[in-house]
């Protein structure tokens, strides 16, 4: 994996928009104005970081080493995870959705009726 496939992966989800909140140099993904993604532009990271379910963060970071606590992030809510590493291919397309879907789940009942 690699910067350009994780934006295209993130991309491909319905409604998704991305902007540089933080600066030039970083690249969030959001849905409803609620961000579940988070790119370096600057190639310093060699992860990304995701928004997802505490219990799944944990079976995640306790299965593949690839997989730490979100930096800079709640360590709770959010988890780093490189782009090579022990991530199967497709478990970085699931982790996505995953992350789109904690996100698109925390928006208003009404804005989440006009995403459908």
């Amino acid at each position: 994996m690699n910067i350009e496939e994780i934006r295209d992966i993130a991309l491909s989800l319905p409604h998704v928009t991305e902007r540089c909140p933080y600066g030039p140099d970083c690249l969030a993904f959001e849905i409803g104005g609620k961000q579940f993604c988070l790119l370096d532009l600057t190639a310093k990271w060699d992860f990304y970081n995701i928004k997802v379910d505490p219990a799944y963060s944990e079976e995640l970071r306790e299965r593949y080493e690839s997989v730490s606590p979100g930096y800079h992030m709640n360590k709770r809510h959010w988890i780093s995870v490189k782009y090579e590493g022990d991530i199967p291919e497709p478990l970085h397309r699931e982790l996505m959705a995953h992350a789109y879907r904690q996100t698109k789940k925390g928006l208003p009942k009404k804005l989440q009726a006009q995403l459908q």
